[in-house]
């Protein structure tokens, strides 16, 4: 079978800001705050137009020039979502998916969606670097809180996830691993008395170039929820992120926690790739759901990092 293109994404809908200095937007955010009431709009017209690399170092700026710590500052002037959202555009990358996936895994419940979800669409560097702030910052691996807490096939899966170790499969010859393990695959398929271990084993045997070659055959296992969340990643990420996203705002009560991180993580990534998948998948835009589902300065924050309408 030929393996499709690639093909070059839109992209995401944040970018550098030109000439930005922490110096004078950390002094626009002390102005925001200082006094009676917070001057809210301020806030979010100068984070919402701020990169990544531009917003973290607002943190040292802000304490070198007030000697206050901005998150704590932040913290105390808001509230609510809009609070969350804030305070999530000032960590790293690799910080805010190290204290998702803690979120996820500590107290009652785990939230195996949210570990599928930030475990198999990090490349492997950023995979090592969330391992890397993770133990740094809770003192426990990633590997042995994900040990701890699940168990089973699924365990198996999260734990070779966040190995990040899958560029080594980029070796193998192509055409000869999907020619061998779409026999080995298929016939798992339909002979189900393998066990399920053997399945995860070929799972990651193999290049992913390979799982989109059999990605039509693995639909008759889609009963398998974990597994199915991670074909979905690998075979379409924008349209796996603007299913999360369509879900989060779907019906009664929003999952905050889901709409921010991916508003958040994706922003410079593929969000203008997840726009396009939202429309074509659900008949509105991503900014029309935001709009109707979300409210007060917490809509206007996540409508600055949608980036406008489609």
């Amino acid at each position: 079978m030929p393996v499709a293109p690639v093909t070059k994404g839109l992209g995401g809908t944040i970018t550098d800001f030109p000439g930005a200095d922490p110096l004078k937007d950390v002094e626009v955010l002390r102005k925001a705050m200082k006094g009676f009431g917070t001057d809210e709009q301020a806030i979010i017209n100068l984070l919402g137009s701020r990169s990544n690399k531009q917003r973290v170092p607002l943190l040292r700026a802000y304490k070198t020039s007030y000697g206050k710590d901005l998150v704590k500052d932040l913290h105390s002037e808001l509230s609510g979502d809009f609070r969350k959202l804030v305070l999530a555009t000032l960590k790293t990358p690799a910080e805010f998916d190290a204290s998702e996936l803690h979120s996820a895994i500590k107290g009652a419940g785990t939230d195996e969606a949210c570990l599928i979800e930030i475990l198999s669409s990090r490349s492997n560097a950023e995979i090592k670097e969330i391992n890397r702030i993770y133990k740094q910052e809770y003192k426990k691996s990633l590997e042995d809180s994900i040990s701890g807490d699940t168990s089973g096939h699924f365990r198996r899966l999260l734990i070779a996830l966040a190995q990040g170790n899958r560029d080594e499969r980029e070796t193998v010859d192509a055409s000869l691993a999907a020619q061998d393990a779409q026999v080995s695959l298929s016939s798992l398929l339909i002979d189900n008395t393998h066990s399920f271990d053997i399945f995860y084993i070929i799972f990651y045997c193999f290049l992913c170039v390979f799982l989109l070659n059999v990605y039509s055959e693995y639909k008759r296992w889609r009963k398998k929820h974990h597994a199915v969340l991670l074909m979905k990643c690998i075979k379409n990420t924008p349209a796996y992120f603007a299913e999360r996203l369509y879900k989060a705002m779907k019906g009664a009560g929003t999952k905050d926690t889901t709409l921010i991180r991916i508003m958040v993580s994706r922003s410079e990534v593929d969000l203008m790739d997840i726009r396009k998948e939202f429309v074509k998948n659900y008949g509105k835009s991503l900014y029309t759901a935001i709009s109707g589902d979300t409210s007060g300065d917490y809509k206007k924050l996540l409508l600055k990092f949608c980036g406008g309408s489609d």
